[in-house]
C-alpha cells in the first residue's frame, strides 16, 4: 500500500490489475481483480436498480458466499450502504428489520426465500444470487471498472443489527471512513500482510466478520477464505485447505472447537492469530496449546463507541489498559467506581463497588442508529458514550469484562457479575459451554443460575465448586440447567434472553442446591410448586435497574 486511502470505495478499487487469488469459497476461487470486477458491475447494476430520490440501500441476506463481499464492494463504489439481515429472524421481525432499513433492493438467494414468502414488503426488489435471472441481469454490467470518486468518507457503508435488553434490534451505523480505518488499524496492530488469507466463519451480516475480518483483509491486499456457515469440525480443515492465517471469532466459537475430537496434529497449522471476544482465559490457553495459536481478546462495543485493545503485560483475565477517556462509572450515580480490590487468589473482593459501567468520555467514534433517536440519547449521556457493559478497573489501570449491565445479577443485596462467575464454571472439566444468569429469588432479589452444555455430575460439580479459590461466597449456582447444546444466535453469541425467561421451569434437566445445602438434587415437580412457587417473573435487576449505590 503506496498511500492511506480513506473510502472502502478506494479499497475495492485498488485491487483492480490485481490476478493474485483473492477469495475462496468452497469450490470457487476469484482473483483480486475479479472481485474488483464483480463489486464494480454490481455497484453498475444497484445505480440502476435504486428508483429516484430512494434511500441508497440494499440488504443482504446471505450466508457467506461469494457474493456478501461483492455487495460489500458494490454498496462502497455506489456510495450506497449495505444493511446485513439476519436469518434467524421470523415472520413480523424479519420484515420489520427490512422495512426499517429502508432498503429498495434486497439480495438473497434461493435456500432464503421461504424466509420471505407472505411478508408485507412494499416496494422492495428482491434479487436472487443464484438464479438464472440473476445472471442475465448483471450480463450488461460486465464491462464496468471500479471508480471511488461517488464515495466520500462520511458516506454510511454498514448498517448492522446490534440487540439490548429490550425492544427490537438497532441498525447501528458505520461509515466508509470509519470501516476503512478500522482495517488499517488492525493492520497495524496485527501486522497482516498482503500474503495473508483471513478465514472469516463468523457471520457477514454481523460486524463483527466485516469490521474486524473482511476490512483489514482489504487494506492490506490480503486473501479471504469463506464458510457458509460456521462449523466447528470443519475448522481445522479449512485453515489448512485455504492456508489461513487469521480468523476471527465471537461467543462460543472457541468452545465448540475446543470440543472437537483433539489429534496429534492439530498444531500443524498456518494460523497466526485469531482476534475476538468472550473466548475467556481457561479456552484461550487451552486453545493455544492444543493448536499452538494465540487468540487476542479485544473489546470493541459493535456500536463502535469504545474500545479496549489488548497490550503486552495485560494481566491474565484482563481486556487490557484503559485508554484516554475510558472510565467505569457507577450508572445510578455517574461517579467512577473504586479501584479493584484482590485476595492472594486472585478473587475480586469489592465487586459490589468497582463494577460498573464503561463510558467514553474521550472523543468517540459512534455514527449512532439509523432513525432510532430514542436509541442514541441513551448512549450519548452528559456528552460521553455509555456502552452498556459492565466492566471493573484494578490499580495499574487495567480494564476487566463483567459482562452486560443486564447480566448483573443481585443476591442478598450484593451485586455479582455474571462473566465473573461464568468464568469460574468455565473451569469445570465436563462443561463444553457455560451461561450464568439471574433467576427471580422466592422472597427478594436473583439467584445465581447456571446452563452447562457437555457432561454434569452433581457431585463432582459440587466438589469443584467448593475448591475454586476465587468463587465468593454468593456466586455458587443455585440452579443449573443442563444441555446437550448451548442455544446461540446467529453470531453464536449465547441467547441468555431465552435462558432468562425460562429459568429453571424448562424441559431440560434442572439440578439445584437447597438453601443451607451443599449438594446438588434433580430438581422436582414438587419443588417447583412448593418453595420456589413464589419465583415468578423477571428478574430483579431487570424490575428494578442497576441500583444507585452510597458512598
Amino acid at each position: 500500500m503506496k498511500s492511506r486511502m480513506c473510502t472502502v470505495a478506494e479499497l475495492v478499487a485498488a485491487r483492480w490489475g490485481d490476478h493474485r487469488p483473492g477469495l475462496w469459497c468452497e469450490e470457487r476461487v476469484l482473483t483480486h481483480h475479479e472481485m474488483a470486477a464483480g463489486a464494480a458491475a454490481r455497484a453498475a447494476l444497484l445505480a440502476d436498480l435504486l428508483p429516484p430520490g430512494a434511500v441508497p440501500h440494499v440488504g443482504v441476506l446471505l450466508d457467506n458466499t461469494e457474493e456478501f463481499p461483492l455487495w460489500l464492494g458494490a454498496a462502497a463504489l455506489a456510495g450506497a450502504a449495505v444493511a446485513g439481515i439476519n436469518p434467524t429472524r421470523r415472520g413480523a421481525e424479519l420484515a420489520r428489520d427490512i422495512r426499517h432499513t429502508e432498503c429498495p433492493v434486497l439480495v438473497t438467494e434461493r435456500a432464503r426465500l421461504p424466509l420471505l414468502a407472505g411478508l408485507e414488503l412494499p416496494g422492495v426488489r428482491v434479487l436472487v444470487t443464484d438464479d438464472d435471472a440473476y445472471d442475465t441481469l448483471l450480463a450488461p454490467y460486465a464491462g464496468a471498472v471500479p471508480d471511488p470518486a461517488r464515495a466520500a468518507p462520511s458516506d454510511r457503508m454498514l448498517l448492522y443489527f446490534t440487540s439490548g435488553s429490550t425492544g427490537a434490534p438497532k441498525a447501528a451505523l458505520c461509515s466508509q471512513g470509519r470501516l476503512a480505518a478500522a482495517g488499517y488499524a488492525l493492520v497495524g496492530q496485527f501486522g497482516v500482510r498482503a500474503d495473508d488469507v483471513h478465514y472469516v466463519c463468523m457471520p457477514m451480516f454481523h460486524g463483527n466478520a466485516v469490521i474486524a475480518d473482511w476490512a483489514p483483509a482489504l487494506a492490506a491486499g490480503a486473501g479471504v477464505a469463506l464458510r457458509r456457515r460456521f462449523s466447528a469440525s470443519g475448522f481445522l480443515a479449512d485453515v489448512r485447505r485455504y492456508r489461513a492465517t487469521y480468523f476471527t471469532y465471537v461467543g462460543r466459537a472457541v468452545q465448540y472447537i475446543l470440543a472437537t475430537e483433539p489429534r496429534p496434529d492439530d498444531r500443524d497449522n498456518p494460523l497466526r492469530m485469531g482476534f475476538g471476544t468472550e473466548a475467556g482465559a481457561v479456552d484461550a490457553a487451552a486453545f493455544e496449546r492444543r493448536f499452538g495459536v494465540r487468540l487476542v481478546e479485544g473489546y470493541g462495543s459493535s456500536e463502535g463507541g469504545a474500545a479496549v485493545q489488548w497490550a503486552p503485560g495485560t494481566p491474565a483475565g484482563a481486556v487490557g489498559p484503559a485508554g484516554p477517556g475510558l472510565v467505569v462509572l457507577d450508572p445510578g450515580t455517574g461517579l467512577e467506581c473504586p479501584v479493584a480490590e484482590f485476595d492472594a487468589a486472585g478473587q475480586l473482593l469489592n465487586g459490589d463497588e468497582a463494577i460498573g459501567e464503561l463510558v467514553n468520555q474521550g472523543p468517540s467514534p459512534f455514527e449512532g442508529y439509523w432513525r432510532n433517536p430514542a436509541a442514541e440519547a441513551e448512549r450519548r449521556r452528559g456528552g460521553a458514550y455509555w456502552t452498556g457493559d459492565l466492566f471493573y478497573r484494578d490499580a495499574e489501570g487495567y480494564l476487566y469484562f463483567a459482562g452486560r449491565t443486564d447480566d448483573r445479577i443481585r443476591v442478598d443485596g450484593e451485586n455479582l457479575a455474571a462473566a465473573m462467575i461464568e468464568n469460574i464454571v468455565a473451569r469445570y472439566e465436563g462443561a463444553v459451554a457455560v451461561a450464568v444468569y439471574g433467576v427471580p429469588d422466592p422472597v427478594t432479589g436473583d439467584q445465581v443460575m447456571a446452563t452447562v452444555a457437555g457432561r454434569f455430575d452433581p457431585w463432582s460439580f459440587a466438589e469443584f465448586l467448593r475448591a475454586q479459590p476465587d468463587l465468593g461466597t454468593k456466586m455458587a449456582p443455585r440452579f443449573v440447567r443442563v444441555v446437550q447444546r448451548m442455544p446461540v444466535t446467529a453470531t453464536n453469541k449465547i441467547e441468555r434472553g431465552r435462558l432468562r425467561r425460562e429459568g429453571f421451569r424448562c424441559a431440560d434437566p434442572v439440578w439445584w442446591r437447597p438453601p443451607g445445602e451443599s449438594a446438588y438434587r434433580r430438581l422436582t415437580r414438587q419443588d417447583v410448586e412448593g418453595p420456589l412457587a413464589c419465583a415468578k417473573g423477571p428478574s430483579s435487576v431487570r424490575r428494578q435497574g442497576l441500583e444507585p449505590r452510597t458512598r
